[in-house]
């Protein structure tokens, strides 16, 4: 299947000692939440950035950056990511770092929230008035992902 072209926005990126500032607002997934946080959401439903997606052309730089700031190893290309280099959450996620895949990619950090089923969520978003970019894709031994567009934003989906 091929992508849509994603929106060309473009975006200032940032990094911050406890994440990454994006279009005003934070993320930092590989902060663990505290035993009381962790309490009170038992029982509530919780969202879960599962993948973080860094696409830019300093791709180690970047991995350079993270390992030192936050101790994290990242690996060697992986084709199945789109030759991101990634490496693991504290939560069991995973952050990964790429080069744009073609000469409009432009750099942009992506969330991809987990899912228990991909297809509604992208039937969902496709009813909110959200493009989709990326259709659900099945990368083996990971899972699935999606891609859609939303408020000018890349948002992404992932079901394991």
């Amino acid at each position: 299947m091929k992508s849509l072209a994603f929106a060309n926005c473009r975006r200032s990126l940032r990094l911050i000692a406890v994440g990454v500032f994006v279009c005003g607002l934070s993320v930092a997934p590989w902060v663990v939440a505290d035993q009381q946080t962790a309490q009170e959401g038992k029982g509530k439903k919780m969202m879960r950035v599962f993948y973080l997606e860094i696409v830019t052309p300093d791709v180690d730089a970047i991995c350079a950056t993270y390992a030192a700031t936050h101790g994290i190893t990242f690996g060697q290309p992986n084709a199945g990511f789109g030759n991101a280099r990634t490496a693991a959450m504290p939560d069991g996620g995973m952050v990964g770092v790429r080069a744009p895949m073609r000469e409009t990619e432009v750099p942009v950090v992506r969330p991809y929230w987990l899912v228990k089923d991909i297809n509604a969520a992208v039937a969902t978003a496709e009813n909110s008035g959200g493009k989709i970019a990326h259709p659900p894709m099945e990368i083996p031994g990971h899972g699935t992902f999606a891609i859609y567009i939303l408020g000018g934003i890349e948002h992404g989906l992932w079901q394991k």
